[in-house]
């Protein structure tokens, strides 16, 4: 059983009734759930994930008007329920459960209080940051502003925003994949290579990501994740033999060939989405292509490499 299924039993079977005997008059207004950092909330844990930033428990999220009347209560009522935190924590490790401002959640996670409102926001703030604020799961959120940011965060991403970071990620994969790849072999340079590769893979995950409309997460978890998508998922596989397979003259011109086939599916991807109206086989010019019909006039101007 994995630490979210675990999170949801202890809620349900003894959780609920806590906040029902102890908190009634709040009962509806308490959103519960396991959500945030740590591969318990993405469903991704195993007993080796135990060792370290691993507590046992759930998460309750509360306004910062009710954090003000019952915060204190709440917390001692939720550590009885749970018992001592056993884990080793890292140095940037936290808790990740009990009792907590909405407010601060969102402001741990994304740098905001709330849902980003500005385009800036959106396009510099890390993938892996909005993963961690809309990952696990919400058991009970009668009030709805907990899900109500949650899901502005998952589906909220401005068009523009989405397509300047294609963009971004479609020339850093011609570069590094396309082109840099072979140059490093030819140049007797196979650590350049490795580099080069593991830099095409990144970005190419990232990228079908946002052809999904979905958020990355962080990097240990981002083929695992990228095998539950419903676009172009199929890739994963080819990817991580990108980084695995060896260097050999013929598992080089093999890799060569991968990533290209990689490059090739994007594109089809792109055509269908409307992204690109070219039919170029290096990812360049689709780069530009996608950037070049961005609406906001600032956003289109800036750097091809950034976002």
């Amino acid at each position: 059983m994995n630490g979210l299924t675990e999170a949801k039993k202890l809620y349900t079977e003894r959780g609920a009734q806590l906040i029902h005997e102890r908190f009634p008059e709040y009962e509806g207004r308490i959103a519960v759930g396991l959500v945030g950092r740590g591969s318990q909330c993405f469903g991704y844990d195993d007993i080796i994930s135990r060792d370290h930033d691993f507590t046992k428990g759930f998460c309750l999220f509360l306004t910062d008007e009710d954090d003000a009347a019952i915060g204190v209560a709440l917390s001692r009522a939720y550590r009885e329920l749970v018992g001592a935190d056993k884990t080793e924590h890292s140095a940037l490790g936290s808790s990740g459960t009990g009792v907590m401002r909405i407010s601060d959640f969102y402001r741990q996670t994304i740098g905001l209080a709330g849902a980003p409102h500005a385009w800036q926001d959106w396009l510099y703030t890390p993938s892996t940051a909005f993963a961690e604020a809309v990952n696990g799961e919400v058991f009970r959120d009668d009030l709805g502003q907990f899900s109500r940011i949650r899901n502005e965060i998952a589906n909220g991403m401005p068009e523009d925003v989405r397509r300047k970071k294609l963009a971004a990620r479609l020339i850093f994969m011609a570069q590094s994949g396309q082109y840099n790849y072979s140059r490093c072999l030819g140049h007797n340079e196979p650590g350049a290579a490795m580099l080069a590769l593991s830099e095409f893979v990144k970005n190419a995950a990232e990228c079908v990501f946002l052809l999904n409309r979905r958020h990355a997460p962080y990097y240990k978890w981002l083929l695992r994740a990228l095998r539950e998508l419903p676009r172009l998922g199929n890739l994963a596989d080819a990817l991580e033999f990108l980084l695995t397979a060896e260097n050999t003259d013929d598992g080089a011109k093999l890799k060569a060939d991968v990533v290209e086939d990689i490059c090739a599916q994007v594109v089809a991807e792109l055509r269908v989405q409307k992204l690109t109206c070219g039919s170029w086989d290096y990812l360049e010019p689709h780069a530009f292509d996608v950037q070049s019909h961005i609406e906001n006039r600032e956003i289109r101007s800036l750097h091809i490499m950034e976002g």
